[in-house]
Parts: C-alpha cells; sequence; structure tokens
C-alpha cells in the first residue's frame, strides 16, 4: 500500500489531545490515521465531512467505549492538517469544539498565506 495522503499538525493542538490517551487509545488512533492516509476511498465510519462546516471533517475512532473526534481539513488536495481533538461523550458533536476547530482552519489559512 502506497501513502496516498501526508498527514501535518497545526500547531500543538492534536499532540496535546492524543498524549493524554492511554497507550491502547493512542494505538487505534494511530491505526485509523494509517487508513486515512492509505486507502483511497475512506469509508465513512472513519472519515465524514461535518455538514454545514465548509471544508471540515471529523477523523472517528471507536476504542472500546471510547470515542474520538479529531478535526482536519484537506490542504492542497493531498494534505490532511489535523486540528483540535476530544473524547466525545454525547451523542451529538460538541458544537465549542466545532467553533474551535473552525477557528483554528482559518488561522491556519491567514498564517499560511504570509
Amino acid at each position: 500500500m502506497n501513502e496516498l495522503r501526508e498527514i501535518v499538525f497545526y500547531k500543538n493542538y492534536f499532540y496535546d489531545f492524543f498524549n493524554k490517551q492511554s497507550e491502547k487509545g493512542k494505538e487505534k488512533i494511530d491505526y485509523v490515521l494509517f487508513l486515512v492516509t492509505h486507502i483511497d476511498k475512506v469509508p465513512e465510519k472513519f472519515l465524514k465531512h461535518l455538514e454545514g462546516n465548509k471544508g471540515l471533517y471529523e477523523i472517528r475512532v471507536e476504542h472500546g467505549s471510547n470515542i474520538f473526534r479529531i478535526f482536519c481539513f484537506f490542504d492542497k488536495g493531498k494534505i490532511i492538517v489535523l486540528l483540535n481533538g476530544y473524547q466525545k461523550k454525547m451523542q451529538k458533536t460538541s458544537s465549542r469544539e466545532i467553533m474551535m476547530a473552525n477557528k483554528l482552519m482559518k488561522e491556519y489559512y491567514i498564517n499560511t498565506k504570509k
């Protein structure tokens, strides 16, 4: 399998989230990130566009009873920029986390156009 996409991290938001997880949780997150970079058509189970949020996606990770969401977007087609992540505790995706992801995405574009 060849890598189709490249992952980049915007600031430390993803690392801060990732480092708080258990070793098994980190392994599962790594596995899903591997799938997202190596599968041509990633199933919605792992990567889903957030309706009403232009260009914003969530990487979906389930580990036991834990559900994690990592917000991301595509830059220059094949680059996935990872933003913030959180552990989902309710049925609905946190609007506060979505607002933060949108803010970070805008900030990324402002900072990379300089």
